[in-house]
């Protein structure tokens, strides 16, 4: 393709009506009671679902682009179906701050995004479809990050900057699975190129961010490492820029798994990240 990135689709695209377990989305989500304390760990939670929804909004482009390549596209649509399920969840779970004067606005112009890329994902998968979804991807993108930081402004939440970056690191990995497959299926233009490797850069320097911060407790240290260990197999995969020209449909499959393991080993980390808050605030009372 020589617009989005493709240069063959699989044209039929029927949504699955059975959702299925394949998101790397876990929602065990520690509960906080009392006082200012539970303002804080709501606030807590409120910033790892909407950093939730800026990942999920480059996870889909990805799913979404997989499909119509044909790489594993019935697993890729069953996904998307799953999805579709858990984003709908976020917004209702975050639904509060569409009534907030201050975070109002950029919740609204999120939601109406989001139900802008839930109709299209309904579409078959064509060239146009393809560039017009990675268009409202990025649009989500940009929103649900600047929710995440409105929210994140809403109270004191010291976890607050080490969720956020979790979360970026989580949609960066996301994107940067996207980005692979558009030049996979043949975008393989100079700004796409210098995209993978920017992102590349921006991932590891703010992994070490992550792993270096002093509010590390010993088990978000574990989760860090875990992430570690997955992003080595993950940008292994990325780098092998060269195959890409050759096709080599196993570099591609690589890339996919590689992207879906570490979205659920990142999703692990934000998680773990509100354990320590809440469990620290418990015993400072």
């Amino acid at each position: 393709m020589r617009r989005s990135g493709m240069s063959r689709f699989v044209f039929p695209f029927v949504l699955c009506s059975i959702l299925v377990a394949s998101s790397p989305v876990v929602h065990a989500i520690p509960k906080v009671v009392g006082g200012k304390v539970a303002d804080a760990g709501q606030i807590a939670q409120d910033i790892a679902s909407a950093g939730r929804l800026r990942m999920q909004s480059q996870r889909l482009a990805k799913l979404y682009l997989q499909a119509g390549i044909g790489l594993k596209a019935g697993l890729a649509r069953q996904q998307i179906d799953a999805t579709i399920g858990e984003v709908d969840a976020e917004f209702v779970r975050l639904a509060r701050y569409g009534q907030k004067s201050t975070v109002q606005r950029v919740y609204a112009r999120s939601e109406a995004l989001w139900q802008e890329m839930r109709v299209a994902a309904t579409k078959a998968p064509d060239i146009a479809a393809v560039e017009r979804f990675n268009q409202i991807a990025d649009d989500m993108m940009v929103h649900t990050g600047k929710l995440a930081m409105l929210i994140e402004g809403e109270g004191e939440t010291p976890i607050g900057r080490l969720l956020d970056l979790s979360s970026r690191l989580n949609m960066l990995s996301q994107r940067l699975a996207r980005l692979y497959l558009q030049a996979y299926g043949g975008n393989q233009t100079q700004g796409i190129l210098v995209d993978i490797e920017q992102a590349r850069k921006e991932f590891a320097s703010g992994l070490l961010e992550l792993d270096m911060a002093r509010e590390n407790s010993p088990a978000s240290r574990d989760a860090i490492g875990l992430a570690r260990n997955q992003w080595v197999f993950f940008d292994s995969s990325i780098s092998e820029l060269s195959k890409i020209g050759r096709r080599e449909e196993r570099a591609a499959q690589n890339v996919i798994s590689s992207s879906e393991r570490i979205a659920q080993v990142l999703d692990q980390t934000s998680l773990q990240y509100i354990k320590d808050f809440t469990e620290g605030s418990r015993s400072n009372r």
